[in-house]
């Protein structure tokens, strides 16, 4: 009755409660970053371990080989697997547009350019669109505009991972024919036909399909490695070899 009938205690009353509130909110948004902080923890250690792995393997090649003396010049890498990486942050970022984009925290001075694949520890995130000096702006797997070749992991059929505008966990796989064989959980991977991403790169797993008599290729939704809402950092890839490769491909397009 005090606050309700008197302006000065009603003030003071809902001004502290607006104090109140907001430090609930400052709470609530602490232990949501310490979740998805603890998610992306998460994630680095198993990359970290499967470095190490590859590390532990590397070694016992080595050691299996040191005996045998090299020929100069003999150890080749292949050169679309020649390859760096550049760390940059998400400052901007959308899930629930027809048309989504990320915004990055490196441009053109670190060396990023259009085209380049971004990829997390989770799989594939997109390609870069656009660059300034600063920024670059990514149009992410969950953006119709772009497609991603993959392929099944177990057979190597692939075909284009295209996003319809529906759910941001989920894309799909077009263009796989029926008598291609696949079951539910199979893993989607990069094909490697692109400049964008080598082979092998994460996609996602077969969630559902389906196809009708008169179908040729089968309807498969892919959920996606990546989950759009928590994304903090990436990595884009920067292909070494690509002006060599755009040049040669251009030359037979005049």
């Amino acid at each position: 009755m005090v606050v309700r009938n008197n302006g000065y205690q009603q003030s003071v009353f809902f001004s502290s409660g607006n104090t109140v509130l907001a430090s609930l909110y400052s709470v609530s948004n602490s232990v949501i970053e310490y979740f998805y902080l603890k998610s992306t923890n998460d994630g680095l250690a198993s990359e970290n371990t499967a470095l190490k792995n590859q590390v532990i393997e590397l070694q016992s090649q080595l050691e299996t080989i040191k005996d045998q003396v090299p020929q100069p010049g003999s150890f080749k890498i292949s050169p679309e697997k020649e390859l760096r990486y550049i760390q940059a942050k998400v400052i901007n970022n959308s899930t629930n547009k027809l048309l989504n984009y990320i915004t990055l925290n490196k441009g053109k001075r670190d060396g990023i350019r259009p085209d380049m694949g971004v990829v997390n520890e989770e799989g594939v995130v997109g390609v870069v669109s656009n660059v300034s000096e600063k920024f670059a702006v990514v149009i992410p797997v969950i953006n119709p505009k772009i497609q991603i070749n993959s392929k099944f992991i177990r057979n190597n059929y692939s075909g284009p991972i295209h996003w319809e505008g529906d759910n941001y966990r989920y894309a799909d796989l077009n263009d796989i024919a029926r008598h291609v064989v696949f079951s539910l959980g199979d893993t989607i991977i990069t094909s490697g036909y692109s400049k964008s991403f080598p082979e092998g790169v994460f996609v996602g797993t077969v969630d559902d399909f389906k196809i009708s008599e008169s179908d040729a290729y089968y309807h498969i939704k892919v959920k996606l490695g990546v989950n759009f809402r928590t994304l903090t950092h990436v990595k884009v890839i920067d292909y070494l070899n690509y002006q060599e490769q755009q040049n040669l491909e251009n030359t037979m397009q005049e």
